[in-house]
């Protein structure tokens, strides 16, 4: 490991590590535009030059300059103050100087880097140049003007999200960003790019003028438009939740953010239930809280009572209503609301047991029935590294675009009897060998699919290579807490009353009892409810949820719930008293104690641990798969349905229907 001085610091650093990154282990700041530690090199910018002896008498782009031994490095000298403030000025020189009405204000590089390094003044008065705008899409909002062509944008394009939609054309000063033939970025990452803009050129286009950073109050939780459990902050003011940007955690999504996480948020003020309303003459109307439960109330039941859990819900909403399902003499329980019905006996044999972060490692990977890049867009960013590294993909499923090369087999899942040779001699030769089944196959092939296990060689010391990929954020959570009926959701139709919690993917056509939908949007579930009770959204409350692969995270509350709306959990503490069966907690806090002392994996941080024992399920498979469970990437939930930044990007990147804007 090569070690070196720093402004007289000694630090050794990994083999392979750049100047920049001594540097920074010597805790010294080195400026920079272009660099990112999550992209390629592209040294562009410049500004991150230093002095290291030996070496040219000029400074170098520490970014781009390996780290070597006896090594000097001075980040402090006047050669490179002077060369600093030379770089920064040539960086200014087209630059529109438009502070006051930009985006980024508050929370630009540019501005931060310009203060601390710049000259303070500018020795240009010559005409500026300009750009025109350029068009890619209901997400991005350009102000090329104030591009400095650092490519950060064009690199996450390519490297990351594996569209390469956004380049460069036209040399020198007249090199300019655009995306391909000015059409929409296709992407379900695009977002991102907004982040990594260090300077105003590519700005959010929903939130455009909406707020000035300081004007926020910042809230962290967790994202639940997936189930990879994102961690996230919620920027909000007042009562309004404006922005959601992604925080950093490496086990989980890095520092990314898909679309659906990002924007949103103005589906969280619209379309919202904010009072009561209970079903007469074919319609609903609204009511008082007290009406509501005394429509309840008169129902005769005979314990016939289930719960049906939405994919949004978090743990202590669920938790609440089975210990008032369970008082009221019922025992069924579902939040599979599409009719998936697996076994789930061991929840290993349904867990991601490689990690969302070990799954980078895979070295031969097998995807079976799953579109990963709608499915789990953060997941399917690592294993778009793994392919980087040499991993071998294959897949069983209709053909589609996942952004890396795919051997595709077929869409029989017979085949999972008999695999190909090449697979299996793959796998046989793998040190970290990969199988991920989509829900696809989970109907009708999860035995099949656990078959694999051992000939394929999938578990063995220091990894377990079976992974199931969830889709909806409350799935772990809910079965781990026993949200799952042998025989799935068909056994619950029946049901004299249900409580659907936020269930807006049920076929309640078959649903022939009392139906209260306890949620926070009038979709398809409250449509179909005999009695309305408003709910609090995942930013109106802190909450518990189990991502993908087990991991147990908490959110907390950005703003309150609208109206007459409660927190879930209240609400069934409240209908249990007004039922005679008074649950045994009146606080968030007693609730969770609760809860822990039912399910003692919910109450640490982390991954549950899941021991491996499969179950023994038939291990025939026949049929194809014909297509991928999410249809529209976009439009998901019903809170991406009361969105117009979903619809939007609905209607133009999955149904190609054009804006005029874009024509423009």
């Amino acid at each position: 490991m090569p070690k070196l001085k720093v402004d007289g610091v000694e630090v050794e650093v990994p083999v392979g590590a750049t100047v920049l990154q001594a540097c920074e282990a010597a805790g010294r700041e080195i400026p920079r535009f272009c660099y990112h530690e999550r992209l390629s090199i592209a040294g562009n910018c410049r500004m991150c030059l230093v002095e290291v002896k030996p070496g040219p008498p000029k400074p170098q782009a520490s970014c781009a300059l390996p780290a070597a031994d006896n090594q000097e490095v001075f980040t402090t000298t006047p050669m490179v103050k002077h060369a600093r403030e030379g770089i920064m000025e040539f960086l200014l020189i087209n630059h529109p100087l438009d502070c006051p009405i930009c985006d980024q204000g508050g929370e630009c590089d540019l501005q931060d880097q310009s203060l601390a390094y710049g000259r303070g003044h500018s020795r240009y008065d010559e005409n500026k140049r300009a750009v025109t705008e350029k068009y890619m899409g209901p997400i991005v909002k350009t102000i090329m003007t104030r591009c400095i062509q650092c490519t950060r944008c064009v690199r996450f394009a390519e490297e990351i999200a594996g569209v390469e939609e956004i380049g460069a054309i036209g040399r020198g000063e007249d090199m300019q960003i655009t995306s391909y033939l000015e059409r929409a970025v296709s992407s379900e990452l695009s977002g991102n790019v907004v982040d990594l803009c260090p300077v105003g050129a590519l700005t959010s286009k929903p939130y455009q003028y909406e707020a000035r950073p300081w004007e926020l109050r910042k809230t962290l939780t967790i994202d639940v438009q997936d189930a990879v459990g994102t961690n996230i902050r919620l920027d909000s003011r007042g009562r309004q939740v404006l922005r959601c940007v992604p925080r950093i955690n490496e086990d989980v999504n890095e520092e990314w953010a898909h679309d659906k996480t990002r924007h949103h948020v103005d589906g969280l003020v619209r379309r919202r239930l904010d009072r009561p309303y209970v079903r007469s003459g074919g319609k609903l109307h609204e009511a008082t809280w007290d009406e509501a439960f005394a429509a309840i109330g008169a129902v005769e039941h005979g314990g016939s009572v289930a719960a049906v859990a939405g994919d949004l819900v978090d743990c202590e909403t669920m938790f609440a209503a089975k210990r008032l399902v369970q008082a009221l003499g019922g025992s069924l329980f579902e939040g599979r609301q599409t009719g998936m019905d697996y076994d789930t006996s061991s929840l290993a044999a349904v867990n991601f047991n490689t990690t969302i972060a070990g799954a980078e490692r895979a070295d031969a990977i097998l995807l079976i029935g799953t579109n990963l890049r709608w499915e789990a867009p953060l997941v399917n960013t690592r294993v778009k590294k793994a392919v980087k590294r040499g991993a071998k993909v294959w897949a069983i499923g209709p053909e589609t675009e996942l952004t890396y090369k795919v051997d595709w087999l077929g869409d029989d899942v017979a085949m999972l009897g008999s695999l190909p040779e090449a697979v299996t001699d793959a796998f046989g030769k793998a040190e970290r060998p990969m199988v991920i089944v989509g829900g696809a196959a989970m109907k009708g092939a999860h035995g099949a699919t656990l078959a694999l296990a051992e000939p394929l060689k999938l578990v063995r010391e220091g990894w377990n290579g079976f992974n199931v990929v969830h889709m909806v954020a409350s799935r772990m959570g809910g079965l781990m807490l026993g949200y799952a009926a042998k025989g799935g959701i068909a056994e619950l139709a029946d049901a004299k009353l249900a409580f659907c919690l936020g269930a807006d993917e049920v076929d309640y056509s078959r649903f022939n009892g009392f139906k209260v939908y306890v949620g926070h949007h009038g979709d398809r579930g409250a449509g179909a409810a005999d009695v309305v009770l408003p709910g609090a959204a995942y930013s109106e409350k802190g909450g518990t949820w189990v991502n993908l692969e087990g991991r147990v995270q908490r959110g907390e509350r950005a703003v309150f719930p609208p109206g007459d709306a409660r927190e879930d959990w209240s609400i069934f503490r409240a209908l249990s008293e007004r039922l005679g069966v008074t649950l045994p907690f009146d606080s968030l806090a007693g609730l969770r104690d609760a809860m822990y002392a039912d399910v003692p994996a919910l109450r640490d941080l982390g991954l549950a641990r899941f021991d491996w024992s499969p179950p023994a399920l038939d291990t025939a498979a026949q049929g194809r798969i014909e297509g991928y469970p999410v249809k529209d990437f976009y439009l998901t939930n019903a809170i991406c349905r009361a969105s117009p930044t979903m619809q939007r990007c609905s209607q133009e990147l999955i149904h190609g229907e054009a804006f005029a804007e874009a024509a423009e």
